[in-house]
């Protein structure tokens, strides 16, 4: 648990207010407020959900090299997908910034900021929120009552499944490059792992 979450959220919401544009703080907010329901939902910590929404794209709008020097600190290695899209590092650079601006060593929190964008095998509760709220919070275009209606009352697993799935779908159809370790989490999802 963090002590004084609620004045490290605000820190963090001021943070990213100055540090993204307004589409994408506002993207924040609404992530953030989606976890949080979430949390609520699944019997998670709810302001853990909203302090990871809110800081999850904290990184986004960095340049290649500053946010390559950033997840340099994070002792992981940097695919060949990330070097040549540097902004897919925007997750691992922003949970590194937690730790290091702003004193957030809750590992629950750091593992899901720093694996909302590909996701990964054995993910924590927390990080398949985060991950799920990123795509579905109400600004996403395909994000209807429809869809919301279709989703309601699935688990968390059954929910991160066709999350990820539909996100799948999503990057072939726009002609984009499914991440390795997105694949690799598809198929350990597909034989039942969670």
């Amino acid at each position: 648990m963090i002590e004084n979450i609620e004045e490290i959220t605000e820190k963090v919401r001021k943070y990213v207010k100055k540090a993204v544009n307004q589409a994408r703080y506002e993207h924040s907010v609404r992530t953030a407020e989606t976890c949080a329901k979430l949390c609520k939902k699944y019997g998670f910590d709810e302001k853990m959900g909203y302090l990871a929404g809110i800081s999850h794209d904290m990184c986004k709008k960095l340049s290649p090299d500053e946010m390559l020097q950033i997840v340099a600190k994070d002792g992981k290695t940097v695919s060949e997908l990330e070097k040549a899209n540097p902004s897919l590092l925007h997750g691992r650079a922003a949970a590194v910034k937690l730790q290091d601006e702003f004193g957030v060593h809750e590992p629950e929190l750091i593992e899901a900021v720093a694996n909302h964008t590909f996701g990964k095998k054995g993910l924590c509760p927390l990080g398949k929120i985060l991950y799920i709220s990123d795509k579905i919070e109400p600004g996403r275009e395909h994000v209807n009552d429809a869809y919301m209606k279709s989703i309601k009352n699935l688990s968390l697993d059954e929910l991160f499944y066709k999350v990820v799935s539909d996100s799948k779908a999503y990057l072939l159809k726009k002609g984009k490059k499914i991440a390795p370790e997105t694949e690799e989490l598809l198929k350990y999802l597909e034989a039942g792992g969670v």
